[in-house]
């Protein structure tokens, strides 16, 4: 039998930061259609991402469980976000040097994610959302805020979730995915002169936790 997921201080997770790092700027009916948004393409449902490298070439078998398409589905969802945050302060946030090489590097990787998740899901796939970062992609220091938060807030969800997935091969895939995602993060502590190993125990996120510290973000629109 699963153990309850620990609960965490979200504040760590989506706080605001003097930066303007993942900033909520949008009014309460916004909000609301976001968290519909979130539901509708598997967040609220909860799940973990799968690794492109291991996704099958083609759409899931029709006997996948459906908790598994789920997760695929959330997974997709957190991929798109990432994906798009690193494109844009690519554009925007006059990275140079290690920083720019870092966001080169792990833009590739969630776009790689992207269209792996989008051939295994097939028909089922959602569609990329509409995003806005805002001030997160307009200096170095907002960017590397953000980046720390989303690539913790990626590892967790992961954690949290992978232990859920009924399909050996979707487990397989969310398995391999899940160090490179820790390796993201460690490399962008590293970068910003943190401590990128700073505990023995990594806390996991429950799907409930995601969802809020992705819709609090208000990227999503």
């Amino acid at each position: 039998m699963l153990k309850r997921e620990p609960s965490i201080d979200l504040s760590a997770v989506a706080g605001f930061d003097a930066d303007g790092a993942l900033l909520q700027t949008a009014e309460e009916a916004r909000h609301h259609s976001r968290r519909g948004f979130l539901r509708t393409s598997g967040l609220a449902l909860g799940g973990a991402a799968a690794a492109g490298g291991l996704l099958p070439r083609s759409a899931l078998a029709a006997s996948t469980p459906k908790g598994d398409v789920a997760i695929l589905k959330f997974a997709l969802t957190l991929e798109y976000l990432e994906s798009a945050f690193y494109a844009s302060a690519l554009k925007h946030a006059g990275l140079s040097g290690e920083l720019e090489r870092f966001a080169r590097t792990v833009h590739q990787h969630e776009k790689a994610h992207v269209e792996a998740l989008r051939k295994a899901l097939g028909s089922a796939a959602i569609k990329r959302p509409t995003f806005d970062f805002g001030a997160a992609v307009q200096s170095r220091s907002a960017f590397t805020a953000t980046s720390i938060k989303l690539e913790d807030t990626g590892v967790q969800a992961y954690q949290g979730q992978t232990p859920f997935i009924r399909s050996n091969e979707v487990f397989k895939a969310a398995i391999s995915i899940h160090p490179v995602e820790a390796r993201h993060a460690a490399w962008i502590r590293q970068l910003a002169h943190q401590d990128p190993a700073p505990a023995a125990f990594n806390p996991a996120l429950s799907r409930s936790q995601v969802l809020a510290a992705v819709s609090a973000t208000g990227f999503i629109k």
